[in-house]
């Protein structure tokens, strides 16, 4: 069960300085591209849900096309869920920045494609190979954001990651909705934007290299060439055994993190909502309630692990409520208090992982806790639906989904008091 997984401290650099500029011009433009190659992933899931209607009316004639179709949406989901381990270990071993860079112009070349190509079959292989590069490009930000920084200033970063990806999921949907109106073909030409930021990825991103000491010791300089592939290994084992725990719990708290966004009209359905504008309006207000979470993380200044039972408690709570409501607005409220939890729960989940890697083992680690977020994600409402049956409707799914959220961040409460690690880790600052 994931909550038997002893969560006991193994910070392998929160205690040493940052080998990058942490404030200025610089630093910024860095934050920024780092931020917009982490939406990428978010833009190829929700860009063409709009014109998906549009789509299966110009493939009408084509067999098969109903179920199709909607793989053009969902097929990179699961291509950065099956191939985000393999991302990670070409990162530690080929280098983080030219993977980085060459899958950031591959996603432009593959998302643009569906403009040229007239068979359902061949877009939908394209949208696969988004997938790919999508995997690359995740896994790519998310470990240079664990190279460049440490301590509070990591915690930070990561949660502004999830502020990010949340967000532009909003917003990329309006946007695929407004372009989409002059044909479902319009929207793949975003996809292009990708081949801007490539060339700014080459000149703003440092190259970064290992700090190789007890722990890590302060970082060499970094230098804004390629680096050369990934330094030799200290000796050290892959921490398979505590990364195996959190990608458990990652798998896990992705059911929890999707379930509002992808059952939210559903729900709403079964009591008797059915205007479009009020069921967007419901999951507007709930995904703010997960921006506000990953931002009240950014502030934390304690360890993630201990942070994770409350955490969960939190998720099981409003999974709670939504259980019990009778009527839309104890919904809402149910889904807020869950969304609250979940704007936090992925960047402790992401920052606990980050703190049980070395520099060599980052890429890899990464691709694996990549790989087990979108792994939960895609079965979500695969679990949701076989759950329905045996306790009477989605609600019920709903409610014991809540349940074992609760039981999770009882057995992790336990694991912390059990190896001594329950009493609050303050955050090392990171100098800037």
């Amino acid at each position: 069960m994931p909550g038997s997984v002893p969560l006991s401290p193994a910070a392998v650099d929160d205690t040493a300085p940052s080998p990058v500029a942490t404030s200025g011009p610089a630093h910024l433009l860095r934050l920024i591209l780092l931020m917009a190659g982490s939406c990428l992933p978010v833009l190829g899931a929700v860009l063409i849900a709009p014109v998906l209607p549009r789509m299966q009316e110009h493939f009408a004639s084509t067999p098969g096309a109903k179920a199709l179709v909607p793989l053009a949406l969902t097929v990179p989901a699961l291509s950065l869920a099956l191939l985000a381990p393999f991302a990670g270990v070409i990162v530690d071993r080929l280098g983080r920045k030219r993977l980085l860079v060459v899958a950031t112009v591959l996603y432009a070349v593959f998302g643009t494609a569906p403009l040229w190509l007239d068979s359902l079959g061949a877009i939908i292989a394209s949208r696969a190979l988004v997938g790919v590069a999508e995997a690359a490009i995740m896994t790519c930000c998310t470990t240079l954001i664990g190279d460049y920084y440490s301590g509070r200033q990591r915690v930070k970063y990561l949660a502004l990651q999830a502020v990010c990806t949340s967000a532009s999921a909003t917003a990329f949907f309006v946007v695929g909705g407004a372009v989409g109106s002059a044909g479902w073909r319009v929207p793949f030409w975003i996809y292009a934007v990708s081949l801007v930021i490539a060339p700014l990825m080459v000149a703003v991103l440092p190259n970064p290299a290992a700090r190789v000491a007890t722990h890590e010791a302060p970082a060499v300089a970094m230098t804004a060439t390629y680096e050369a592939p990934a330094v030799a290994m200290t000796g050290r084992p892959f921490p398979w055994r505590p990364l195996a725990g959190i990608c458990a719990l990652t798998f896990f708290g992705a059911m929890v993190f999707y379930t509002v966004p992808v059952e939210m009209a559903y729900l709403l359905d079964d009591l008797g909502v059915e205007d479009p504008g009020v069921i967007g309006l419901a999951t507007a207000i709930a995904s703010a309630a997960t921006v506000a979470g990953a931002l009240v993380f950014a502030r934390l200044k304690r360890s993630p692990d201990v942070a994770l039972p409350a955490v969960f408690a939190v998720c099981g709570a409003g999974f709670g409520v939504m259980f019990l409501a009778g009527s839309a607005p104890l919904l809402v409220v149910g889904a807020v208090v869950n969304c609250l939890g979940t704007g936090m729960l992925l960047p402790a989940l992401l920052t606990s992982a980050m703190s049980r890697l070395a520099f060599e083992d980052r890429g890899r680690g990464t691709g694996l806790w990549t790989s087990a977020f979108f792994g939960g994600a895609f079965v979500c409402p695969l679990v949701l639906l076989a759950l329905e049956p045996a306790v009477g409707g989605l609600a019920g799914a709903v409610g014991l989904l809540g349940a074992a959220a609760a039981v999770v961040a009882a057995g992790l409460w336990g694991a912390l008091r059990r190896t001594g690690a329950a009493h609050p880790r303050p955050l090392p600052k990171q100098p800037a």
